[in-house]
């Protein structure tokens, strides 16, 4: 059967004419639902102006017309209630109306494109850490620092909650943002080396001050627990690498550090022997 016959039938002692079509043809034809047309009916905005001769409700070419009109309107984010306006609206308001519509969506494309930038900088930052060129991260972090450390970050720890974390705060972060980070942890580091200096016991008040803005340098990068801190502070004794660091600092403040952690830990609770990374 051709399309002309499809659903369709000759009028004839009640029939529907070859051109005039069901809400069920049309509804297939323009991709709604049944429910929807009939809704659109019910508010008048787009519904069959014609019957057959057994009393059954047709649309016609300009139905059909009037109804793919809508389903523009609809795509471009229009209220029905607004989509009923412009419908009977003359030309000069239904210019106006579709060029406020133009902007509107421009300004969405605009975010959509803003969007997508934010989720280009995070999948980037799940992948490289920190988004700073090599040069950048050297003259930001200081001549010590190893670019590559953040891909052996990843390596060790990127399937973890902590890393996701991560991520999404460094995707943020512009060149200034790292700069006042890396700014606050050699200030931090300096009070440390000065507090290992000092004979600052682990556990007094003002080792424990530290110990928290210590924990705190962390949480810039993910949420971290006293928990969690105290296995970051036995890192920094085992690992090499970060035990250098603080040793550079001033001798012994790496196992100064693990010890001052893990006395604060504590004081809140936790019992360093059976920290767990949680």
């Amino acid at each position: 059967m051709n399309d002309s016959g499809a659903g369709e039938a000759v009028v004839s002692g009640g029939a529907v004419s070859g051109r005039a079509r069901t809400v069920g043809v049309v509804a297939s034809l323009v991709g709604v639902t049944v429910r929807t047309l009939h809704h659109w009916d019910e508010i008048g905005l787009a519904g069959p102006s014609e019957r057959s001769a057994a009393g059954y409700r047709i649309y016609t070419a300009a139905d059909i017309a009037r109804i793919h009109r809508v389903l523009v309107y609809r795509e471009l984010g229009v209220s029905l209630e607004e989509v009923a306006r412009l419908l009977e609206a003359d030309a000069g308001e239904a210019v106006e109306s579709l060029l406020q519509q133009r902007d509107r969506l421009r300004e969405r494309i605009h975010e959509l494109e803003r969007m997508a930038q934010a989720l280009d900088r995070m999948a980037r930052a799940r992948q490289e850490g920190v988004l700073l060129s090599a040069e950048e991260q050297v003259a930001i972090f200081g001549e010590d620092w190893q670019p590559s450390w953040a891909a052996q970050a990843r390596e060790r720890w990127g399937d973890t909650r902590q890393w996701a974390q991560f991520a999404e705060r460094a995707a943020e972060k512009t060149a200034e943002d790292w700069q006042l980070v890396a700014e606050e942890v050699r200030a931090l580091n300096a009070d440390l080396a000065e507090g290992l200096r000092a004979g600052l016991e682990p556990g007094s008040r003002k080792a424990n001050a530290l110990a928290e803005r210590h924990r705190a340098s962390m949480s810039v990068y993910f949420d971290c627990t006293h928990s969690m801190q105290v296995i970051l502070g036995q890192t920094h004794v085992d690992d090499p690498g970060f035990r250098a660091h603080y040793d550079g600092l001033a001798p012994g403040l790496a196992v100064w550090l693990r010890d001052v952690i893990s006395a604060n830990a504590r004081a809140h609770g936790v019992d360093p022997r059976t920290a767990v990374w949680k």
